[in-house]
């Protein structure tokens, strides 16, 4: 076709592909000078810098060749002599460029086919561009499509402005899409890949949920009652902890509805998963105790350097089954809304470990202090638990109980002190046998225990120390959706240190390895501050 046969036909063409394809018009052009630029390299030589220019609003091509201005030419293809430049512009300089107007072309089939290629490949790019422009802002936003295929389990929904993605695993279990069926999903993801931008899709995500209940509950809507925690088991089992900001506003009343309506709306969206809705406490006890209804808690004993929790239920009305539920599932989302890990006792179990520890420590003084039961029953009574408390203690306090006196309490306490200095003697002995490096002594917070530990597991220098990730020293627990947690020990006891105790070491270790200097820490440590308080 000659391209010169129809000057509007090309802005014709351009103003059908960018409403088509919802791109902006110049893009469109933009790709056909460079599908035409292509097609005239091909007459042309494709060594020749060819451009292709088209008038927005009057739709003529002029098409021209670039020359670079040299003093040598070496291709004559793009390059012009300082003297042939002079010729055709007097004011040319060495390293100009120089534009050299060119005839119309009639174009081949060939020619035709490849710039229509580019054409395709350019408004497929910017149709793909715009795609992730639009979508890469709405992650986390609820989303209706309609399925349009389904591969492989997965199912592919057209947005209308785009296509998505549910994986077989972000779907509800038993849950089958056909061709055109309508799905309403979360946008948890969007990435932009070579194939295009992909956008996943999420109907087991906890916010899928949380994002249901603001659509149906107007007070969550404009804020009045806030969603602070979600757990799912999708498809069984789900608990949500809410908050009302006016105390007139009842936020589990607010979340039911009139006859349970609004979270009966929300549940058949899910697929008849069973909601716990539960009111929010700042008080982490409280909160715990809320959220192992319908289970009735006799009483919690809190660990908050471990973030643990221990509750204890009573021991009638087979309630540690109800505070358990069915294959852990109730305690296990109870952990998950709270962020805490919950052991659960009965009453029974609970003075049965009392029963246990007491006796421990009574043996463990008996042992170390070298005395008899009754002063290791007497001691252990009294809340001491272990030697080092016993050894830190006042005198005075020690000679108030009952049956000691001033004496007696200072005798305790050098055979307790005489027995640490004993036990860290073999413990440094321990410590060089297994080549720990005296440098690691100086890291802030550790201990002999912590430095035999460390040796046995081959940690024997400060940049071993610092090579280190908080769960290497206190463990982790792993979570798999429909069975018990599985706890990883880590090298130190859980007992020993906490979480941010063990990061503190880490962090310790790098200043003193060279890693990092104390003034990054303290900014790290001001940074970490700020998100806490902006968290809370």
């Amino acid at each position: 076709m000659a391209v010169s046969a129809n000057k509007l036909e090309l802005l014709q063409i351009a103003d059908a592909v960018a409403r088509e394809k919802s791109i902006d018009r110049g893009i469109v052009i933009a790709a056909m000078e460079d599908a035409i630029a292509k097609a005239a390299r091909a007459r042309y030589g494709s060594e020749t810098d060819v451009h292709a220019e088209i008038d927005a609003k009057k739709g003529e091509l002029r098409l021209s060749r670039h020359m670079l201005v040299v003093e040598q030419v070496e291709n004559s293809s793009n390059q012009i002599s300082l003297a042939d430049a002079q010729r055709a512009n007097p004011g040319a300089q060495v390293g100009d460029t120089i534009a050299d107007t060119l005839p119309p072309l009639e174009y081949g089939r060939i020619a035709a086919q490849s710039a229509k290629q580019v054409i395709v490949q350019k408004v497929r790019e910017a149709e793909r561009d715009r795609q992730y422009q639009e979508f890469k802002d709405r992650i986390g936003d609820i989303v209706n499509g309609v399925v349009k295929r389904v591969e492989y389990g997965s199912v592919i929904v057209d947005l209308g402005r785009g296509e998505a993605i549910i994986r077989r695993d972000e779907m509800l279990p038993r849950e089958v899409f056909r061709n055109g069926d309508r799905v309403r999903a979360y946008i948890f993801d969007v990435r932009r890949e070579t194939r295009g931008p992909q956008i996943f899709l999420s109907r087991t995500h906890p916010q899928f949920m949380a994002k249901l209940f603001a659509q149906e509950v107007p007070e969550i809507y404009d804020g009045i009652v806030e969603i602070k925690a979600v757990a799912r088991d999708p498809g069984s089992r789900a608990k949500i902890g809410v908050i009302s900001r006016d105390s007139s506003v009842d936020p589990v009343g607010a979340c039911v509805g009139m006859r349970g309506s609004r979270v009966q709306a929300v549940v058949n969206e899910l697929q008849g998963e069973k909601i716990d809705i539960i009111p929010w406490s700042p008080d982490i006890a409280t909160f715990v105790v809320n959220a192992l209804a319908p289970a009735e808690v006799a009483k919690v004993v809190i660990d908050e350097d471990r973030e643990r929790i221990e509750v204890v239920v009573p021991d009638t009305n087979n309630q540690l089954s109800l505070a358990i539920g069915r294959r852990g599932q109730n305690v296990r989302l109870a952990s998950q809304l709270t962020g805490w890990d919950i052991d659960i006792l009965t009453e029974q179990e609970e003075s049965e470990r009392r029963q246990a520890d007491f006796e421990n420590s009574t043996r463990v003084f008996m042992e170390a202090l070298n005395v008899d039961e009754v002063v290791g029953q007497l001691l252990a009574s009294e809340g001491f638990t272990s030697v080092e408390e016993l050894a830190l203690v006042d005198v005075k306090e020690l000679a108030s109980i009952e049956g000691f006196d001033e004496e007696t309490a200072n005798e305790l306490q050098s055979r307790a002190k005489e027995y640490l200095e004993q036990l860290e003697t073999e413990l440094e002995n321990k410590r060089k046998e297994l080549g720990v490096d005296d440098a690691l002594k100086t890291v802030p917070g550790v201990t002999s225990k912590m430095l035999v530990k460390f040796g046995e597991n081959d940690i024997k220098t400060v940049e071993d120390l610092a090579g280190c990730a908080t769960d290497d020293l206190v463990g982790w627990t792993e979570r798999k959706e429909g069975s018990e947690p599985t706890k990883h020990p880590g090298i130190l006891d859980a007992n020993e240190i906490s979480r941010d105790d063990a990061e503190r070491l880490i962090m310790q270790a790098r200043v003193i390895a060279g890693w990092i200097t104390e003034a990054e820490l303290a900014k790290q440590s001001e940074a970490a501050e700020v998100t806490e308080d902006q968290t809370a």
